[in-house]
């Protein structure tokens, strides 16, 4: 799904960087009233994690091959925008280091890979009901929910701009891109859903978005009220 260089028209190339631009924008303006100390590390071995997954691929059908992406991850361990951040980092590198994807795609890239795919998680995270927050099952659910949809509207999105870019037939693309994707979005979900299980029974504090009302304890305090019963 990356994109590398002559695949795509020079204003498709440029409307795409220019919405993976407001959508960094954004998220960066939000960080800087929520980043802190503590949060820092965090992003930095999210973003670190997610680089190195993303190395890994898997065969899927036809003789092609899938590996974990990561932005519903990102999301609901970091949050939408740090987890935009983390996704867009991790596509900076890999375009600028492994030439994975080209620089002139790189705003569709990120628009398909990063925003997306932090905005369709965001979206799952609004549409949880209020009694499930807080609740390990409908939680892990969800984050398997975000991930495949971000796989495969992530596909779709690219489908749609090598189409207007008259790289390739949308009639043959679309059916093709998303069929492959819908495979590799199950084992993204299954990933998915597997990390934030770990991270739930080792270090739920780490999770930022699992409960908005009733927040995990930290692991300190709850060596803290044990001792003092």
């Amino acid at each position: 799904m990356h994109i590398p260089d002559g695949f795509l028209s020079v204003e498709v190339a440029a409307a795409t960087y220019v919405a993976s631009g407001v959508g960094v924008g954004v998220a960066l303006r939000r960080l800087s009233k929520l980043l802190d100390e503590r949060m820092v590390p965090v992003v930095g071995m999210m973003t670190a994690f997610i680089f190195a997954a993303q190395m890994l691929n898997f065969p899927v059908a036809a003789g092609t091959s899938g590996h974990f992406m990561g932005g519903a991850l990102a999301v609901f361990v970091l949050g939408p925008a740090a987890g935009l951040l983390a996704m867009t980092l991790v596509l900076v590198l890999q375009c600028l280091v492994f030439a994975d994807g080209g620089v002139t795609a790189l705003g569709a890239n990120v628009f398909n890979m990063s925003v997306l795919g932090c905005l369709v998680s965001l979206l799952v995270l609004l549409a949880m009901p209020r009694r499930a927050r807080g609740r390990r099952a409908p939680f892990l659910a969800a984050g398997g929910v975000a991930a495949f949809l971000s796989i495969v509207l992530a596909s779709a999105a690219c489908s749609l701009e090598l189409a207007l870019s008259g790289t390739a037939s949308l009639r043959v693309t679309l059916p093709a891109m998303v069929g492959v994707h819908t495979f590799i979005g199950l084992a993204e979900a299954v990933i998915t859903m597997a990390a934030l299980s770990a991270l739930l029974a080792a270090r739920p504090d780490l999770v930022s978005t699992w409960s908005a009302e009733s927040p995990a304890p930290e692991p300190e305090a709850v060596s803290r009220q044990q001792r003092s019963e």
